[in-house]
């Protein structure tokens, strides 16, 4: 975990995770389904497309959950949109920003990137999601971050578990 914190500038944070048995062309599919994120991260109870064509740059996604808590209280859905605004599958990377939301950011911009981590392409994979977002009233920037760690480790299992035990 990489950590900046400056109450003047924005945060920044890079939280990484390695997994052991897909490889990132499997990883970098599942993540490219930008509209269907739910599937796999936890704490999203709903994640569809609003606007655009998924997986393309300009494409508006829906995330609706309780992963964090929303501004209008701890009862209630807590919602982003959020726009893909670059993709690299050369790379295998993707950028997006909120656009809107109920969590408390005024500016959020998260970009993925998912490189293999062993010897060959087929041996495993690292993601490293960073984040780059304003200060949130109320908020710690370490605590944001365990929360990006908890729910990136759960994603990449899900992900990871779904690839090696395909239901039959």
């Amino acid at each position: 975990m990489e950590v900046e914190q400056n109450s003047e500038t924005k945060w920044e944070a890079k939280v990484s995770t390695v997994l052991k048995e897909a490889s990132a062309d499997q990883i970098w599919g599942l993540y490219g389904d930008f509209f269907n994120f739910h599937k796999w991260f936890p704490g999203l109870a709903s994640c569809y497309g609003v606007h655009g064509a998924n997986g393309e740059p300009g494409c508006i996604r829906y995330c609706g959950g309780f992963s964090i808590k929303s501004e209008d209280g701890e009862d209630s859905v807590s919602w982003s949109k959020e726009k893909l605004t670059a993709v690299d599958p050369i790379h295998r990377s993707l950028t997006y920003e909120i656009v809107d939301c109920n969590i408390g950011f005024k500016s959020y911009e998260s970009t993925v990137k998912i490189t293999p981590s062993g010897s060959d392409a087929e041996s495993g994979c690292r993601i490293d999601w960073s984040i780059k977002v304003d200060p949130v009233k109320g908020w710690v920037l370490e605590d944001l971050v365990k929360k990006f760690e908890a729910g990136l480790d759960r994603a990449a299992r899900r992900m990871e578990e779904a690839l090696t035990n395909p239901e039959e």
